[in-house]
């Protein structure tokens, strides 16, 4: 009976898919090329970005059975965010080691996933700009082609960053940005924010990092500190989730005492459980919002979680919570974003 029941209701519980991992046989085999790599954004065109603040897009929903309003028009601060890899079909003949931002399929798939399930998480306190970048393909993380791999992260990279120059020069206009990210696009955001934030002028824009789904150890940043206190502006938080007593493989994800693990229902890198009734709700099948789905805790550089409490929950066979590392914790990032944004404008107009 419990076969019968994990094999049909399984595939409604799990999480919604927002980016990568999938089987080896989706691995590019072909060496990379720039004569194959797709033509280059622009970002003066707006069809080249996923999300912009004054026009209608999906970052501008929110969950369904939940209280929580779109801010994006009111919105006092911007957020500049960076999606997952969502470019992870089986190759076919000479792919292409990165995305075309104009694939209609690709785009879909950036809209439907992470811009529902992830970025809308900050449109209660930020403009939200998102750049479509030609994001490097799933292969990426598991090629033995080193050469293949940094190119094709340093061809995304370059798009990231020339639109986020773009942003500042015709879109900012001088208002504090929140810096925000998931897997992959935590690689190029984690670049990003050294070089544009960390010890340099604009630091004082800064009033968050949400840098989720990449291990980053201690010493990435010099000036910029983890979160360690609720609504502690001008720092940074990042964590990658798995099932409680679960030990990821070594590669993309990494464990240690050297990772920094904030644990998003107490807003600190401490070790100390946090209830699940610290859970503010969070977001899956069809965008539906429930609250109390689980606790957390760090460990060793880990966020572990226990078994989110939906129905038939468990029988989830997952032990890897990547997907969810944003959408599970919805309302908590949510809240603390806020908490935020309020601090940054209490501290700096008192000054």
């Amino acid at each position: 009976m419990h076969t019968l029941i994990r094999i049909t209701l399984i595939p409604c519980l799990v999480f919604i898919f927002t980016g990568c991992f999938r089987s080896k046989r989706y691995l590019i085999e072909s060496a990379y090329s720039m004569d194959q790599q797709p033509k280059a954004p622009d970002y003066s065109n707006p069809a080249h970005w996923a999300t912009l603040p004054d026009r209608k897009d999906a970052a501008d929903l929110v969950p369904k059975k939940s209280d929580y309003v779109d801010q994006q028009a009111s919105a006092q601060a911007d957020v500049f965010f960076v999606h997952p890899t969502l470019y992870a079909a089986k190759p076919k003949e000479s792919q292409s080691w990165n995305a075309d931002v104009e694939d209609a399929q690709i785009n879909a798939r950036v809209d439907s996933n992470s811009i529902i399930n992830q970025a809308t998480v900050f449109n209660g306190s930020g403009r939200i700009y998102t750049p479509r970048y030609r994001q490097a393909h799933y292969s990426v993380f598991l090629t033995k082609d080193s050469l293949a791999h940094d190119q094709a992260l340093a061809l995304a990279y370059s798009d990231v960053k020339k639109a986020f120059e773009y942003y500042l020069t015709h879109y900012n206009q001088n208002r504090p940005i929140i810096i925000a990210s998931h897997s992959q696009g935590t690689i190029h955001a984690i670049r990003l924010v050294q070089e544009f934030f960390d010890g340099k002028e604009l630091q004082t824009k800064l009033v968050a990092a949400y840098l989720i789904g990449y291990p980053i150890a201690k010493g990435t940043f010099k000036y910029i500190l983890p979160i360690e206190t609720p609504g502690q502006f001008g720092t940074f938080a990042s964590w990658c989730t798995f099932t409680k007593g679960y030990h990821p493989q070594k590669g993309f994800f990494q464990e240690g005492p050297n990772i920094i693990s904030t644990n998003p229902l107490i807003w600190n890198t401490s070790n100390r459980h946090a209830s699940r009734h610290l859970h503010r709700g969070g977001v899956g099948l069809k965008f539906k919002f429930r609250r109390k789905l689980t606790d957390a805790e760090t460990h060793n550089g880990l966020l572990w979680i226990s078994k989110p409490r939906v129905p038939f929950g468990f029988l989830l066979p997952i032990k890897n919570w990547h997907v969810a590392d944003i959408n599970m914790f919805y309302g908590n990032i949510r809240e603390n974003v806020a908490l935020q944004v309020k601090n940054y404008f209490q501290t700096y107009s008192a000054r």
